[in-house]
């Protein structure tokens, strides 16, 4: 006995792509995908490809993923492609150190964040 399947995570017309490890803070990465939450997928990666925001890079990665999903998982239009979701979240958090002065040391935190795109096939009205 096998356990079933669990169910689809998106819906029937969605295609789904998640970067579970973006180095950068979570909130620097809400401000990237900010910039293309509700656009059309392919508007969506001009704005990413020349945006001068670091993180753009990681979102850009993550986005072309769930375009590829798209196509080829789930047999999706890509000209019909609308981000449909666009969320970030904390990751892990690396604690590294600096010395200073007289013995002493600081804590430098290095965060992590994820970031989930969902992209929808959208009816042309």
């Amino acid at each position: 006995m096998s356990k079933p399947a669990s169910p689809r995570k998106v819906g029937e017309k969605e295609a789904l792509s998640v970067g579970t490890q973006i180095r950068g803070s979570a909130q620097k990465l809400n401000l990237v995908a900010g910039l293309i939450r509700g656009r059309k997928a392919g508007d969506a990666l001009n704005i990413l490809t020349f945006s001068k925001k670091a993180m753009a890079v990681d979102a850009r990665k993550v986005l072309a993923s769930a375009i590829a999903n798209a196509e080829n998982n789930h047999n999706l239009d890509v000209d019909a492609l609308v981000v449909a979701e666009a969320s970030v979240g904390k990751s892990i958090t690396m604690k590294r150190f600096a010395t200073r002065g007289r013995g002493k040391s600081t804590r430098i935190l290095k965060p992590f964040s994820r970031l989930r795109i969902v992209v929808r096939e959208q009816e042309e009205a």
